[in-house]
């Protein structure tokens, strides 16, 4: 006889087995019974005001359990729910695409929305005005926080909710996906007793968990570590966590200058959106603190100028970033229908890649089964770009050079791109060219670039 948690069960058989396209919340149930998933609020539900909610309730509470419960099956990090004049559609976000599943009758928008309103401790009778809330939940095994966000529409109000796995905040840097290289450039950064250490990209790229796996390595009793966030997304043990409170005046800068008063070895801010952030980030750099912080913008190089357009002194940015961690994510091919390819000289061509590196590589694609749901992809994985600011860089940053001629010095300097880092991982069969053509563009430093991964390739290629 052999003993495992419900969870890991489910969790086998879908590994095994998996869930073909199409399958529902209620054909799952059918297949594991009402107990294969175990759906527990863990805080109180039964605040709010239920008047408008349908009157035959019971089917709406379990139809958005199923719903949560099949998200975390589906590994789904958000929930959609969008009205339209004559139907609801339901869709997941999987691996950063979003999937459209089985949609209910238009009639039970309103009972569905009340219900997660009520879950998440919002207004029901409140439909004109954007509301959010949190509601945490045990899903087998599982516990999650769901961030909720509603919005009024034309057609009625949208929510999204946002699936937070502790589990995936668990992860060290070494997992993150860095090339040898910069990774090991990463961890020196990660020694420095002061400077900034940026990382940029849009949002759903990873930045947060890249961030939190930096935090965890950091994270030791002889260190005091304070985080700015808005909002905070995971709870971290032996971290100070703060979130921001615009409702009482509690900024990012406030928090910052509150902080320095604490005394801490490294500092997060979650984001540097305006001048008064960035400066006290700036400040803190200065006085001896290792600060980590996010930017919007598309590659590294890019942060520099950002910096310099929100109203930031050139010289003062130049004295305190230390480094910035550009990045993104790709889907990564399904292990179970991995299958080599050979790519056509049309692509080859397209791609930049020579032909005596293509006969070397192992190009692949999932053909899709089961456990990737049809879609060839299973689970993602960053593809970076690493600037350390050298003495030459900074100088550059000085003089107010373009992002251009910054980035052209710090590949000249061995900097690869996020597509040539994409590159790398699609000649060892780790990812596809279509995922990387879809979340990094092409720009003329690539073909700059691009001799270095492949020297690096041919390297490993030859000790192998």
């Amino acid at each position: 006889i052999a003993l495992a948690p419900r969870g890991a069960i489910v969790d086998a058989i879908n590994r095994y087995y998996g869930l073909d396209e199409g399958e529902s919340a209620d054909s799952i149930l059918q297949e594991f019974t009402d107990t294969a998933i175990d759906f527990t609020v863990t805080e109180d539900d039964s605040g709010g005001d239920e008047e408008g909610v349908d009157e035959n309730s019971a089917p709406v509470v379990r139809l958005v359990h199923l719903m949560i419960s099949e998200a975390v099956q589906l590994r789904a990090s958000d929930i959609h729910i969008e009205p339209f004049e004559n139907r609801v559609r339901i869709r997941y976000r999987i691996d950063g695409v979003l999937v459209e599943r089985d949609n209910p009758p238009r009639r039970m928008l309103g009972a569905i929305i009340s219900r997660v309103k009520i879950l998440s401790k919002l207004d029901i009778a409140e439909r004109r005005r954007t509301q959010d809330g949190r509601i945490k939940i045990t899903v087998g095994e599982k516990q999650l926080d769901l961030r909720v966000s509603v919005i009024p529409t034309n057609h009625g109000q949208s929510i999204v909710m946002r699936l937070l796995d502790k589990d995936n905040i668990r992860v060290g840097v070494r997992q993150l996906g860095l090339s040898e290289k910069n990774y090991s450039e990463f961890q020196n950064l990660m020694r420095r007793p002061n400077g900034i250490i940026l990382v940029t990209g849009p949002t759903g790229s990873g930045k947060t968990t890249t961030l939190y796996a930096a935090l965890n390595e950091l994270n030791r009793p002889d260190r005091k570590i304070i985080t700015a966030e808005d909002p905070v997304e995971y709870y971290l043990a032996g971290i100070n966590q703060t979130e921001v409170r615009h409702s009482i005046g509690l900024d990012f800068a406030r928090i910052i200058k509150a902080m320095l008063r604490q005394a801490p070895n490294i500092i997060l801010v979650g984001e540097m959106r305006d001048m008064e952030t960035a400066s006290m980030g700036i400040q803190a750099s200065l006085t001896g603190h290792l600060v980590f912080s996010t930017l919007h913008t598309n590659d590294a190089p890019s942060a520099v100028t950002r910096m310099v357009d929100m109203g930031v002194p050139g010289y003062l940015v130049a004295s305190s970033v230390v480094a910035v961690l550009g990045q993104r994510l790709v889907r990564t091919i399904c292990k179970r229908c991995k299958t080599q390819v050979k790519m056509s000289e049309a692509a080859l061509a397209e791609a930049k890649i020579p032909p005596e590196i293509a006969a070397r590589a192992t190009f692949a694609k999932g053909k899709g089964c089961g456990y990737c749901q049809k879609k060839g992809y299973r689970g993602r994985m960053g593809i970076y770009e690493l600037m350390v600011v050298s003495s030459k860089v900074r100088e550059m940053m000085f003089q107010g050079k373009s992002t251009v001629q910054i980035a052209e010095q710090a590949i000249s300097e061995g900097m690869t791109t996020l597509y040539c880092d994409g590159i790398r991982k699609v000649l060892t069969g780790h990812t596809t060219l279509e995922e990387v053509y879809r979340v990094a563009k092409t720009t003329e430093q690539d073909q700059k670039a691009l001799p270095i991964v492949f020297e690096e390739f041919m390297k490993k290629e030859v000790q192998a």
